[in-house]
């Protein structure tokens, strides 16, 4: 997600400077290489040494003649992206008032002159950021173009974003912006079909495909909706779904939008339920033999395809055969019957794992992918952003 990017890492003097290290960590497990910039009442918080040893990178405490912002952040700097985390109420309004008297202030006025991207994470007491002049700071600084990582409100504070949501608003800051104005539909997940109240019929899918997809079409600019079996997800708009008749319903509904902004794009990770069954009011009794009578549930596709006949739609398609030529007939079987884009045709052994390995099968071309559900995701969006454009 990070592979390549160089990150200054600008950290001011709120008590979430604590949690950069860990953020150090992440941004560098995503690929990314990092260089801190402290203030010097970050550094009565957290010591520059713990900086350095998350970064494995000197720490830029002040500005010398070696001009370290310029080296940094300027036209030709080292930096494709600041990132300010955490950002105090004063750190926030010195940069919109192009007031420069700290190493991260500096290094923020000469990235925003350079046309660096610049994301803010901010972290403060709740009262501090509702306060009049930090809400009119961050509108200015906001329309200079930087991203802002929404807060946390909890405890009467809004503490810094989590690690997950720094690093999605990172890499979108530094990705081409190839899906910018799109909407994407995306289901991910298990369904379930209610037997009695307390008793289910599911399948072994996470998830992590779906959520995937969607995090790498936000990346990439797209306008996400996330129909799912639940979770906290800070990439997308989410609609929680049980069944797999909750799901249709909530895809189609999605797929309309408003009349301005109907969905570009369908794609359809979720492992939807095949069969439903009638359900009892109360618990069964255990031990007792039972026949359940499956009926069979509407293919989402299926009808997805005829509410919008023209709209690009990427199924997926999982067998248990560990056979590529039958896998490749099972998923040009479901592209002709529903006149699909591609499908990501995978063996399911994978469900629940971080790896996978999955054939893309269009009307052309058999293509393998083997690596991570993360890495898939991004090459799901990037196919995407090529079929619309």
């Amino acid at each position: 997600m990070l592979d390549g990017v160089n990150v200054a890492l600008g950290i001011s003097g709120s008590i979430a400077a604590v949690k950069v290290v860990e953020l150090a960590h992440e941004l560098r497990r995503r690929g990314a290489s990092v260089r801190g910039v402290m203030t010097e009442s970050a550094r009565g918080i957290i010591h520059p040494w713990a900086v350095e040893f998350a970064t494995e990178n000197d720490v830029v405490t002040e500005i010398t003649g070696r001009v370290e912002h310029v080296e940094l952040c300027g036209r030709d700097g080292w930096a494709d992206v600041l990132l300010l985390a955490p950002a105090t109420a004063n750190t926030v309004g010195k940069i919109a008032g192009a007031v420069d008297d700290t190493p991260v202030t500096t290094c923020a006025t000469t990235a925003l002159g350079a046309d660096v991207p610049v994301v803010v994470a901010p972290a403060m007491h709740e009262p501090m950021y509702d306060h009049p002049g930090v809400l009119d700071a961050i509108d200015r600084v906001e329309s200079w173009g930087v991203d802002f990582v929404d807060p946390r409100i909890e405890e009467g504070k809004a503490k810094i974003a989590t690690e997950a949501a720094i690093v999605t608003a990172t890499a979108r800051a530094t990705t081409e912006q190839t899906l910018a104005g799109r909407r994407v539909v995306v289901t991910s997940g298990a369904t379930a079909e209610e037997i009695d109240p307390v008793r289910v019929l599911t399948n072994r899918a996470s998830g992590k495909t779906g959520r995937a997809v969607a995090r790498a079409c936000h990346v990439r600019g797209a306008e996400v909706t996330l129909v799912h079996d639940g979770g906290d997800v800070h990439y997308a708009d989410t609609v929680t779904v049980e069944s797999a008749a909750e799901m249709r319903d909530a895809v189609l509904a999605a797929l309309d939008g408003d009349a301005a902004a109907p969905a570009d794009v369908l794609v359809s990770a979720a492992a939807i339920s095949d069969y439903t069954v009638e359900p009892a009011d109360r618990k069964l009794r255990s031990g007792d033999r039972r026949t359940l009578e499956l009926e069979p549930t509407p293919k989402l596709l299926d009808e997805a395809r005829e509410a919008r006949p023209d709209l690009p739609i990427v199924g997926f398609k999982a067998e248990t055969s560990g056979d590529d030529a039958a896998m490749t007939a099972a998923a040009r079987d479901i592209l002709d019957r529903t006149g699909l884009a591609f499908v990501v045709a995978n063996d399911a052994s994978v469900m629940g794992r971080d790896e996978t390995r999955t054939l893309f099968v269009d009307a052309d071309d058999v293509a393998e992918f083997a690596g991570t559900k993360t890495a898939l995701g991004g090459e799901i969006a990037d196919r995407i952003a090529s079929i619309l454009d």
